[in-house]
């Protein structure tokens, strides 16, 4: 039997999408789950055909930058949409967690975390944080560390705003998200057992 972890995302410039990709390859690294991917913007209504896949899914993945200190507009009507879901309890016991973007190293990226997370508690979902230590954080770290910015709730990513996805967030961040898809994975084929 095979698990599904479905990764749900909205990026604005494109920054977002590279770590969603990311964290789906971190998932599809791992044998016996299915990685897959749902732009958040198809789910702007509770009938939008995607929301199928995640009441289907083992373990959803919730990931949006993070403007004016919270999801975009665009992710918050997939969660204001989800209610439906919620009545139901339809995702309680599947597996969470969250990434989020901004240009700033700080950018406030917590309360989006805390957002998805607070989002997923009332689900009723179970909620797995990054499980990194911190890098980039004595005098021997560099920008080229996993986890350079020190998350611990979910995974956090920075893009400098004048550079495109091509190039941003960098390769230690891509490197996380790779990491932090690997180990939703692993948590849900555990908590599935």
């Amino acid at each position: 039997m095979a698990f599904s972890v479905v990764t749900v995302y909205h990026s604005g410039y494109g920054h977002t999408a590279v770590v969603a990709e990311a964290v789906n390859s971190g998932v599809s690294e791992v044998s016996g789950v299915d990685a897959v991917l749902i732009d958040a913007g198809e789910l702007n209504s509770p009938d939008a055909a995607g929301f199928s896949v995640l009441d289907n899914a083992d373990a959803i993945i919730f990931g949006a930058p993070t403007y004016m200190g919270s999801a975009s507009a665009v992710f918050k009507t997939f969660m204001e949409s989800s209610s439906s879901r919620w009545m139901e309890q339809k995702w309680a016991n599947k597996i969470a967690g969250g990434f989020t973007n901004s240009g700033a190293m700080n950018g406030d990226k917590q309360n989006t975390l805390v957002e998805f997370m607070t989002f997923s508690m009332q689900h009723g979902m179970v909620w797995v944080g990054l499980g990194q230590m911190p890098g980039n954080n004595h005098s021997g770290g560099s920008e080229s560390d996993p986890n350079r910015l020190g998350a611990t709730i979910g995974l956090m990513t920075q893009a400098n705003v004048d550079e495109g996805g091509d190039t941003a967030p960098p390769q230690s961040d891509r490197e996380t998200a790779v990491a932090y898809g690997k180990r939703i994975a692993e948590a849900t084929i555990r908590w599935g057992s």
